[in-house]
């Protein structure tokens, strides 16, 4: 049990998980937060961010995608795809993006996640809270497993594996719901003028973009955040 007395610190994770980088940004700042464990409660939340808000239904090839949008050819695709198989399989994290490796449209998962966000308290270490673990469940979905993610099946399959509600889930990816939710948060992050993901935000003030190495994290709340409760 965190220590009352612990120093809080407010973490808010703009992402996709359609982003490579941003399931390594989280392993990479779990690092930190092992750090300072002990001398800082974390309370982490997640938010929307579709790198590809018009991604169809059926979603797109990803190595025909990656080409497409960074305007790089096949052999470029592959070592950029090793490069980043390889740093998360360092972190622990396996990629098995085979032949048939889909991007996903990615609107619905950030549906359940805002559903499971606004079923924590708001006093509740999140870190370890039902959002986070639907959210580390998606990105191996698609990442590890293959699946389709923005299929409502696997999906609440998904939530299930957390201990969500199924039925619940269910019912929320048949109709609307929670949709509104999202639209405005990502307008919101929008404005804050976060146009890539991961995006860290400590303490609702200092922003650190992408998926940084442990050392850039631990510089920041070592300087901006313990100093200033020393």
């Amino acid at each position: 049990m965190t220590d009352p007395r612990t120093p809080r610190l407010s973490v808010d994770i703009v992402s996709d998980v359609m982003c490579p980088w941003c399931i390594i940004g989280w392993l990479k700042f779990q690092k930190v937060m092992a750090h300072f464990a002990g001398r800082l409660d974390f309370r982490v939340q997640w938010h929307p961010f579709e790198l590809n808000p018009d991604m169809p239904a059926e979603g797109e090839d990803a190595a025909s995608h990656v080409m497409r949008k960074y305007g790089i050819d096949a052999e470029q695709s592959r070592a950029n795809s090793g490069k980043m198989a390889g740093v998360a399989a360092d972190l622990g994290f396996p990629f098995n993006r085979g032949p048939d490796f889909r991007m996903r449209n990615s609107f619905d998962a950030h549906r359940l996640l805002t559903w499971a966000g606004a079923l924590e308290e708001p006093e509740q270490a999140a870190v370890t809270g039902v959002q986070t673990a639907l959210k580390l469940a998606l990105f191996a979905a698609h990442f590890t497993d293959n699946r389709d993610v923005s299929d409502h099946d696997v999906l609440a399959d998904v939530a299930a594996s957390v201990g969500l509600d199924r039925g619940r889930a269910a019912a929320i990816l048949a109709s609307g719901e929670f949709g509104e939710m999202v639209r405005t948060e990502e307008a919101y992050w929008a404005d804050q003028n976060i146009t890539g993901v991961p995006a860290f935000i400590l303490g609702g003030r200092m922003l650190i973009p992408g998926a940084q190495d442990p050392e850039v994290f631990i510089r920041v709340i070592e300087t901006k955040v313990l100093a200033a409760v020393a």
